[in-house]
């Protein structure tokens, strides 16, 4: 559980990391030659990384659904959408909104089990903590908008 936490953290400040250059590299070049510069180079490091971490064992690809081979696909509308909002919303807005619609997506998907996960049985207390989240963005934007009229 404590890894589990440590590497959810990990994952969160290279996703912010991710947004910020994503967001230069969108200043020099379109949206989607960054998304495809994004998704190439992160394919390569992925590639090497499994290669040195799992030997030839990644290339096993046994067992695996047909279907899970356009997963990726969602990908490209992660990272051009992240850095289009990004332009227009700055990053910190950005972030701060996909992460609560990652949020709520994410209760709706294990709450209905979507795509066979396993259902979840939805408390009051997720949907209390998704309004905070909520309520939180809004005071963010609130103060965003009272210093920026002073």
């Amino acid at each position: 559980m404590i890894l589990g936490g440590i590497l959810a953290v990990v994952a969160g400040a290279f996703i912010g990391l991710q947004n910020i250059f994503n967001r230069h590299l969108n200043e020099y070049v379109t949206g989607w030659i960054a998304t495809t510069f994004v998704l190439i180079t992160g394919s390569i490091a992925s590639l090497l990384f499994g290669l040195i971490l799992d030997g030839m064992d990644v290339f096993d690809f046994s067992g695996m659904k047909v279907s899970y081979w356009f997963f990726g696909l969602v990908g490209i509308g992660v990272i051009y959408c992240m850095m289009q909002a990004m332009k227009r919303l700055g990053p910190t807005k950005a972030v701060l909104i996909g992460v609560i619609a990652q949020l709520i997506f994410s209760l709706i998907f294990d709450v209905t089990g979507f795509l066979v996960l396993p259902q979840v049985n939805l408390k009051w207390v997720d949907i209390l903590g998704v309004v905070l989240i909520i309520i939180g963005l809004l005071i963010f934007n609130m103060k965003s908008k009272v210093q920026t009229n002073k």
